[in-house]
């Protein structure tokens, strides 16, 4: 099923209002909302593609950009503002989708902001966490600092990670899902990168990689659907 995509406006505050995108298939199971990396807004090809893909596995998704992208600007909203707008985008999909499952979370900086905003406070209906690429350190600086709030986050997380992402080694990220015990799952894409993109020759493509992706997060989405309340 082909994904429609509908502009949608997202109040944070009195001063910032944000861009959205809602797509729905048609009888949809789920819903996620997805935030997207730093630098990035709603048009990023990889979560349309992404979304697009949802889409014909029957989850919706609601994609949106953080109030400094909407302003173009280079620089990170502060942490609190991020927050907000992640709350912002889950009351709107709440609204958009009133009976559907919610999944939060986003790429690289969008699921960490998604995160902290869940351990501070939790999220309004959310049954779980995904992350598209977990930015657990800056590359070429090992640390995980970065991932010391999700032992505050009491629901499910799925992390989607490359092996060959920069911004986690997995010597380091292994441990920190070991610690989160039931609640994290883990699932790696053999060659991929931050982005989720293989090398040339890898025998496998960018888009395979993604549908990959896609039906990991959807089989996971269903999962939760299934054994949480309706």
């Amino acid at each position: 099923m082909q994904a429609e995509s509908r502009p949608i406006r997202i109040e944070v505050n009195s001063n910032e209002i944000v861009s959205g995108l809602w797509n729905t298939p048609e009888q949809p199971l789920a819903a996620c909302v997805l935030a997207p990396g730093a630098g990035a807004g709603i048009q990023q090809p990889f979560m349309a593609a992404l979304a697009s893909e949802l889409s014909e596995r029957r989850i919706a998704t609601l994609r949106y950009q953080f109030p400094y992208i909407e302003r173009k600007r280079r620089r990170p909203d502060p942490p609190p503002l991020c927050h907000a707008t992640v709350r912002a985008a889950v009351r709107t999909a709440i609204e958009l989708a009133p009976a559907l499952p919610l999944i939060v979370g986003g790429k690289s900086f969008g699921g960490r902001m998604s995160s902290q905003a869940q351990s501070l406070e939790p999220l309004s209906r959310c049954r779980g966490l995904t992350f598209l690429g977990f930015p657990l350190h800056p590359a070429g600086q090992p640390s995980d600092t970065r991932a010391e709030h999700l032992t505050a986050v009491h629901v499910p997380m799925l992390f989607l990670q490359g092996t060959r992402d920069e911004l986690a080694d997995l010597a380091l990220l292994r441990p920190v899902i070991e610690r989160l015990g039931d609640r994290a799952t883990l699932q790696l894409f053999e060659g991929a990168d931050h982005s989720f993109h293989v090398r040339r020759g890898s025998g496998t493509s960018d888009a395979q990689v993604r549908a990959a992706l896609a039906d990991a997060l959807a089989h996971w989405i269903l999962t939760l659907r299934r054994s949480g309340p309706e």
